[in-house]
């Protein structure tokens, strides 16, 4: 017998038993088995999600402990930042480790979790770009922000609960559905470019661009005795090793590995710059003979070992007096804000990815329960010390490898969990490591961009307005601000003037707009809204027999199906997105079919 029968048998063993039932297993017997999942095949696939997100580990540590977190910084007018305080230095080295752990222990967690409820291959960590935000506009470089480190996690434990909330009443949904569609796809890349910037710049990544009293961004790279202090680089620009290193072995590496479809391309770029910046007697090396060195190097000696969380664990400050409370609602409304764009989007796309999306409203199996677990997952990490948890979109990597159920996240959940006992190698990643994976990451977030409806003047320009100003205001939320505002403006002038006209002047290219409603219909509505819904229809219309029932649901699939069609022999005689009153047509024909 073959390894390939042996694997046959043991797939078809484990999906006739009571661990294939519950999953859905194909052979199941199930009446909602899932065609194509089974045991040995979801296995592989979570193993391929974490390769590809196991860098979130090193990378959002790295990120997160620029905050400086619970260490105090009491450098004065002279190093506001304390760059040259040696205890600091060494606490915030502590942080790093402890988030570390908390990184690996939450998306551990989270995933399995998640799996497990959902039955979905979808795998949660804490974000990326939310993790920046957190950390550079919230918090800021060293604490220099406007939310301290300890109340900016209690307004990321405050919006966990406030999320469980929207989702158990539909409103998480709803409130989705109000952002137009290109200023979600614009808000998206436009937090891949802000993260690009970062992996490029000196505080965060390769050293590649710095700042300067001449320019807003200035080419860097040099070392560090060239530097002034603000970080701008003197002379000897682009003479850095670790930048060259950064680029050549981690960014092309990686890029080319992606190229080639290689599962871990990121983490590979990631693992080969470290390994040459650990030895200690070359020019590059992350463990200089100074005590900062030394004390790196004494830790990564063990290998092999649980760093238990010190100093991040339950940090929250719910002393909310005074101007306090002012900086905590502005922080819990602005990760309100951006989280409910990026981890409702996410997962959205995923479960799209994966198939188990109802094309005729976009809803999925345990939506509320996918819900749910994921902003109960963020209160938890906050409590770790974390920025918001999210839904990954390498959990693509899963997927397209085969995986189907929540065995391929419950897979990669115990993947993390075994990652906590290396913490020593992972807390000791360079930044000139990680710079080129955050730099590819944003470039794969940029992608989105063709999907905007650059048709129409009123969804493109405050789709790149949002693009723009989010990287170069240094801020995901002032960012989604500025868009929101313009896309307010420009299409709430224009509907004035089409009102004051009676409809005659209109921009030429009206007709391309890009479709958009407040209304939610069918299983997108919050419950309470189908519950009277069916309350009023119930009462004041008569119930009909079963034949006429069955009439009226093949007439509304008729009409569903010519609609669609309609659509469909629009788009391949125009190339163009579907106007809006293509889409509105439709969308009526719809409507009479599912109340009629």
């Amino acid at each position: 017998m073959g390894i390939s029968a042996i694997i046959e048998n043991l797939n078809r063993s484990i999906a006739r038993t009571t661990f294939g039932r519950v999953f859905r297993l194909e052979g199941s017997g199930h009446a909602k088995e899932i065609k194509g999942a089974k045991f040995t095949v979801e296995l592989g696939a979570g193993f391929t999600t974490f390769m590809t997100m196991c860098y979130i580990i090193s990378v959002n540590a790295s990120i997160l402990s620029q905050t400086g977190g619970t260490c105090v910084c009491n450098g004065g007018e002279a190093d506001p930042i304390c760059k040259e305080n040696l205890e600091y230095t060494v606490c915030v080295q502590g942080i790093q480790r402890d988030l570390v752990t908390a990184t690996a222990a939450i998306a551990a967690l989270s995933s399995f979790v998640f799996g497990f409820l959902t039955n979905m291959p979808v795998c949660l960590a804490p974000g990326m770009g939310l993790n920046a935000y957190f950390t550079y506009q919230v918090v800021g470089f060293h604490g220099s922000g406007t939310v301290p480190y300890r109340l900016a996690l209690t307004a990321v434990f405050v919006e966990g609960l406030i999320f469980v909330f929207l989702a158990l009443t539909g409103m998480r949904q709803w409130l989705v559905k109000l952002v137009p569609s290109s200023l979600k796809i614009a808000a998206t890349s436009g937090i891949g470019l802000f993260l690009a910037l970062i992996g490029l710049s000196s505080t965060g990544g390769v050293g590649l661009i710095t700042g300067s009293a001449n320019h807003p961004t200035d080419l860097g790279g040099c070392p560090a005795q060239y530097m002034d202090e603000f970080g701008a680089c003197t002379s000897h620009k682009m003479l850095s090793p670790t930048v060259w290193i950064g680029i050549c072995c981690g960014g092309f590496v990686s890029a080319l590995l992606m190229m080639y479809k290689v599962r871990g391309a990121i983490f590979y770029g990631i693992a080969i710059v470290s390994i040459m910046s650990w030895p200690r007697n070359s020019s590059f090396t992350y463990f200089p003979h100074t005590p900062e060195g030394d004390d790196r190097f004494n830790f990564f000696k063990n290998v092999v070992g649980f760093h238990a969380i010190k100093d991040t664990l339950v940090a929250q400050e719910w002393d909310l007096s005074g101007t306090t409370g002012a900086h905590f609602a502005l922080a819990l409304f602005t990760f309100l804000y951006v989280d409910i764009l990026d981890a409702t989007g996410t997962l959205y796309s995923m479960a799209r990815f994966a198939g188990v999306v109802d094309p005729t409203d976009g809803s999925f199996p345990r939506s509320t329960v996918a819900f749910c677990t994921d902003a109960i997952c963020i209160s938890i990490g906050s409590l770790f010390g974390s920025s918001p948890v999210t839904t990954f979109v390498e959990s693509g990597a899963g997927i397209a490898e085969g995986g189907r159920t929540g065995l391929t996240a419950m897979t990669t959940g115990l993947f993390f969990f075994i990652s906590l006992f290396f913490a020593p190698i992972f807390s000791n990643i360079p930044t000139w490591a990680t710079g080129c994976a955050l730099v590819l990451i944003g470039c794969l977030m940029l992608r989105s961009m063709v999907e905007v409806n650059w048709a129409y003047a009123g969804d493109a320009l405050p789709a790149a307005v949002t693009l723009l100003f989010i990287p170069f205001s240094y801020s995901v939320a002032y960012g989604l601000i500025a868009g929101v505002m313009t896309y307010v403006v420009l299409n709430g002038v224009t509907s004035l003037v089409k009102l004051a006209t009676g409809g005659r002047l209109v921009p030429g290219d009206y007709e391309q707009r890009e479709y958009w409603t407040y209304k939610l219909r069918g299983k997108n509505a919050p419950w309470f809204l189908r519950a009277s819904k069916w309350s009023y229809q119930s009462f004041w219309h008569q119930q009909s027999t079963p034949a006429e029932a069955a009439n009226k649901s093949d007439s509304a699939s008729e009409n569903e199906t010519s609609s669609t069609v309609r659509i469909t022999e629009l788009s391949k005689q125009d190339t163009r997105t579907p106007s809006r009153r293509d889409i509105e047509s439709a969308d009526r024909s719809r409507e009479v079919s599912h109340f009629e």
